[in-house]
């Protein structure tokens, strides 16, 4: 059966409940305010390497723990995320993001804290669908570098208080769109880093044009990356002559046969 955002955000309302149910939002919000600054993850995103006559600035690779997806369930069998994220520093990667939702991508936040704990650290995204305050103060917790706010899952007001606040617990801010409609939206923040995500939510199609066709409509001074679908350094070369300057994958490396190759190959 087909996962719907709709099914995803009934989910998530529960999920929260249930967390503020063990952990009050009061307690919750001292550990986050309490918690050392995180890595700063837009200066790790701005440190493409440079150009040439023949080759355009390379985009930073945020590379992505996942273990799982909705539509096609297990990725990787070995799950050692300690392994991974050394991996993925070790090869070339900018930043780490990390799926936190249990029930559809059989993540946690419990990973997160893990990989934030590894030294040298590279500065981590929680990518989830969030909708509530107390997920932002979970990732400031947990030590997240950034959050995902994804703009076809929640309202704008929603967009604009939990872009707000996760910005005043300094927090980077990823603010996905799919459409020309959705970036909109996000723009109304004032974001300094926006994702084009390849693939439509609602169909789990992708469309690997979506990056060439939003990235002009972005203003300058705002970070841009290409969210999925890319798997070759060809992909990546095509990203960047139309001038994004990062790149999250996450399928394409969990499954490659030999994940420190192909973690080179894309951060060249």
């Amino acid at each position: 059966m087909k996962i719907t955002l709709a099914q995803i955000y009934q989910t998530k309302l529960q999920e929260v409940a249930q967390r503020q149910s063990a952990q009050p939002l009061g307690a919750l919000r001292t550990r986050a305010e309490a918690a050392p600054p995180p890595l700063d993850f837009l200066a790790a995103l701005s440190k493409r390497q440079p150009g040439s006559e023949v080759e355009p600035a390379w985009p930073a690779l945020i590379a992505e723990i996942k273990f799982a997806s909705p539509s096609k369930g297990v990725l990787r069998t070995e799950r050692d995320p300690l392994a991974l994220a050394r991996c993925f520093q070790q090869n070339g990667a900018a930043a780490i993001s990390v799926l936190t939702d249990e029930t559809y991508f059989q993540g946690s936040l419990e990973i997160l804290a893990q990989v934030v704990q590894m030294q040298p650290g590279l500065p981590v995204l929680r990518k989830d669908f969030l909708l509530d305050p107390y997920q932002v103060y979970e990732a400031r917790t947990a030590g997240a570098a950034a959050v995902l706010l994804i703009v076809a899952f929640i309202d704008n007001a929603r967009l604009q208080d939990l872009h707000r606040l996760a910005n005043e617990l300094g927090l980077a801010v990823l603010v996905e769109v799919h459409t020309a409609a959705e970036l909109e939206r996000a723009l109304d923040c004032s974001p300094h880093l926006v994702g084009i995500n390849h693939r439509d939510l609602n169909t789990f199609q992708i469309d690997s044009t979506a990056s060439l066709r939003l990235r002009p409509l972005i203003p300058s001074g705002i970070l841009t990356v290409a969210e999925s679908g890319i798997r070759s350094r060809l992909d990546v070369r095509r990203l960047a002559q139309a001038g994004l300057d990062a790149i999250l994958v996450g399928e394409t490396l969990v499954t490659a046969p030999d994940t420190a190759a192909k973690v080179r190959e894309l951060a060249a």
